[in-house]
């Protein structure tokens, strides 16, 4: 009956691991900037490794045609490119500390986003 005890112990010593591990991981995450634009170029977004907006740069030749509509289609786009890159980052990450298992509440640890 008490054979098992020893994996139990084993498991729990695992467990804490990777809590440790995945602490770790989210701090390497949020220090992680990724970077999309859209437009060619025109308007360009700065996501950290958590999907926290971190800054937008708009080229002025965007402001200079007064086509407002345009300019924020541009910024949605560069911003939803930016934040889903960090996600993929980040469940990359995560996935590899977990081994590919699925664990309730992950996405979780994954950060805000927009």
């Amino acid at each position: 009956m008490f054979e098992n005890l020893g994996n139990l112990g084993g498991l729990v010593k695992q467990a804490m691991q990777m809590k440790q591990r995945m602490t770790e991981v989210q701090a390497e995450l949020e220090k992680q900037i990724h970077q999309a634009s859209s437009g060619g170029g025109m308007v360009t977004a700065r996501v950290n490794g958590r999907g926290e907006l971190q800054e937008i740069k708009i080229n002025p030749e965007v402001v200079k045609s007064e086509d407002v509509e345009m300019l924020e289609e541009l910024v949605k786009a560069a911003v939803c490119a930016a934040f889903q890159e960090s996600q993929e980052a980040a469940k990359k990450a995560l996935g590899e500390v977990t081994g590919g298992l699925s664990i309730p509440g992950l996405d979780g640890l994954l950060g805000g986003g927009q």
